[in-house]
């Protein structure tokens, strides 16, 4: 809302990008341009595309971004060096450390989407109820630098339930081998209620 940005975005053209911020750098800093501009660039096609020459990943406070385009996928990050690579055909987990750090959250939603694609792979939304679990492992795994919690996973459930830092929404996102597409995102209240839940159909034909 502050700067015209977003921390996941689909565009008709092809296009899907989704940002997260990353543990252990401090916190934003106000002078950097805002993270939520590689969402919305990415779409569009304009200049910060991780895929475009001359792009400058150090302008921006710590982030991860995944862009899709016409079904390639980029992964890029600028901690703790600017990195852009491309992503092989495959199932990846990103939460707030590194690409595919194995925290009990990320592994567990790795799992229940293998599940998901294994099955029947229809009705997406049931994914949304595998976003609101609060459970906690039973025990953490130390997390690698710089991490700034030194035990992340046991007190980061795939749902934060926090009046002030908790999860405010949920997002799904899943296109089909002809193109079709479907976004829902699910939204919750400071005290974790459901709110509200919006459904977009979308084509990437063409």
């Amino acid at each position: 809302m502050q700067s015209g940005g977003s921390w996941l975005g689909v565009s008709e053209q092809g296009r899907f990008a989704v940002v997260t911020n990353l543990r252990g750098y401090g916190g934003p800093d106000p002078e950097r341009v805002s993270r939520g501009a590689l969402v919305k660039d990415a779409l569009s096609g304009e200049r910060r595309d991780p895929d475009l020459p001359g792009t400058t990943l150090e302008e921006f406070n710590p982030f991860n971004l995944i862009v899709v385009d016409r079904g390639k996928a980029v992964f890029a990050s600028n901690r703790p060096e600017p990195v852009r690579s491309p992503l092989a055909p495959g199932v990846y987990g990103l939460s707030n450390g590194a690409l595919d750090e194995p925290w009990p959250k990320t592994v567990r939603l790795k799992q229940r989407l293998l599940e998901w694609i294994a099955g029947a792979a229809t009705q997406p939304e049931l994914l949304l109820d595998d976003l609101r679990d609060e459970s906690l492992p039973d025990r953490g795994m130390r997390t690698a630098p710089p991490s700034d919690v030194p035990q992340e996973p046991p007190l980061s459930p795939i749902f934060i339930h926090n009046p002030i830092y908790g999860t405010r929404c949920s997002t799904v996102v899943a296109v089909d081998d002809r193109g079709q597409g479907l976004i829902i995102e699910r939204r919750y209240s400071p005290a974790g209620e459901n709110v509200g839940e919006t459904a977009l159909s979308f084509s990437w034909q063409g």
